[in-house]
């Protein structure tokens, strides 16, 4: 195939997203599909107008500095289609990039897909916008069905947008790389470096430390546990604007920053339990790097914990919005390590269910039938309104 895979984040951009997306461009083109990566051209990057990638300009994400959007004209990817004549065009984010390259699409009759990754929609309401929730909710919906396929990585995914009105979704999973994450990766060095006593539990987080992400409950709960067990360890990974706030109100927790590679597998083996307290996450590529790394995951039963984790087993599940269930689960942990082993062993069984190999060949197979339906009935060109 022929495969245009438009993206707005990209390494090293650090993000699920953009972790994702680099893998799945990388496979593709391994299984000898011929795939033109469009993308916005990095800080420090010269454009770039090759047959397999397409740099454009690109802004600043507003309240994250740090992540950007793309911008094209759909007259300029249409162009480029024309001459690259692409089989698909597959949007990984649904940005001014994304809406750019489906009308070009469209207006030239090519197919195209795309992937719910982000509940933008819930966003709004942790930045005093809600009132935006169902006008960008309408927006994601309308962007996704003018698609012929919209991949998501969960059934609890496909379940709660085929309710709001989404069409024709695919559940692909996500997977997770075990021999990167791996309890082989536990460092001596690095829990002496948190003060970790060799019977002294450590909770880690990772990801975004912005409100969306509920890091909060998780700094809570650690509070709450380290008053029943005080030689408790708090580890916070990962950088975003509410970090300098919650380190100043939790002086008790170590925020590091962003960690990569290998760095960040050695964090994530080196704990000995996961909190993931997000209500806002698709997936959560972080609670499968989790369980590869033999910890037990505290979280709500939705997302990636909602398929992965068994309560008792691999970690606990509390019903989503329960703090006080989620606070608790936590400090159980903390307070009886004898039981971390028997989970540590469920979660690394647990994580090696899910492959990467396994969900990127699904994901291809749904991209080859699209493309051979497409062939077989072509649809009329429509531009986007």
């Amino acid at each position: 195939m022929r495969i245009a895979y438009v993206t707005e984040t990209w390494p090293p951009e650090l993000n699920g997203v953009s972790l994702t997306v680099e893998r799945t461009v990388r496979f593709l083109r391994s299984r000898g599909h011929l795939v033109e990566l469009i993308r916005p051209r990095q800080p420090g990057e010269a454009p770039l107008d090759a047959s397999d990638e397409f740099r454009t300009a690109g802004c600043v994400i507003p309240m994250y500095p740090d992540l950007r959007f793309g911008l094209a004209r759909a007259g300029t990817l249409k162009r480029r289609f024309r001459q690259s004549r692409p089989d698909l065009v597959h949007l990984a984010t649904p940005g001014p990039l994304g809406w750019a390259a489906l009308a070009a699409a469209r207006s030239l009759g090519i197919a195209t897909t795309s992937d719910f990754r982000t509940n933008f929609h819930q966003y709004s309401a942790h930045y005093g916008m809600g009132f935006l929730a169902g006008p960008v909710l309408g927006l994601l919906r309308r962007f996704h069905n003018l698609t012929r396929r919209t991949f998501v990585p969960t059934q609890a995914s496909r379940r709660e947008l085929t309710r709001a009105g989404f069409q024709h979704i695919s559940v692909v999973g996500r997977g997770v790389d075990t021999a990167r994450f791996t309890p082989a990766a536990r460092s001596a060095a690095l829990r002496e470096s948190w003060q970790a006593g060799a019977g002294a539990p450590v909770f880690l987080a990772v990801g975004r430390v912005a409100a969306e992400k509920n890091v909060e409950l998780g700094l809570r709960a650690f509070e709450a546990a380290r008053r029943r067990r005080p030689d408790l360890r708090m580890v916070v990974v990962g950088d975003g604007p509410a970090r300098e706030r919650l380190a100043a109100a939790y002086p008790a927790a170590r925020f590091v920053g962003a960690r990569r590679g290998d760095d960040l597998a050695a964090h994530f083996a080196s704990a000995d339990a996961f909190l993931f307290p997000s209500l806002s996450d698709t997936f959560g590529n972080v609670v499968m790097e989790a369980l590869a790394s033999g910890l037990p995951v505290v979280a709500f039963n939705c997302a990636a914990a909602g398929e992965h984790v068994i309560d008792g087993q691999s970690g606990r599940i509390a019903v989503p919005g329960d703090e006080a269930g989620f606070i608790d689960a936590a400090a159980a942990l903390a307070v009886a390590p004898h039981a971390l082993q028997p989970m540590r062993d469920a979660a690394v069984t647990a994580a090696r269910r899910a492959t990467w190999d396994e969900v990127l060949e699904r994901f291809e197979s749904i991209l080859l039938d699209t493309v051979d339906a497409s062939e077989r009935a072509p649809a009329h060109a429509h531009a986007v309104a």
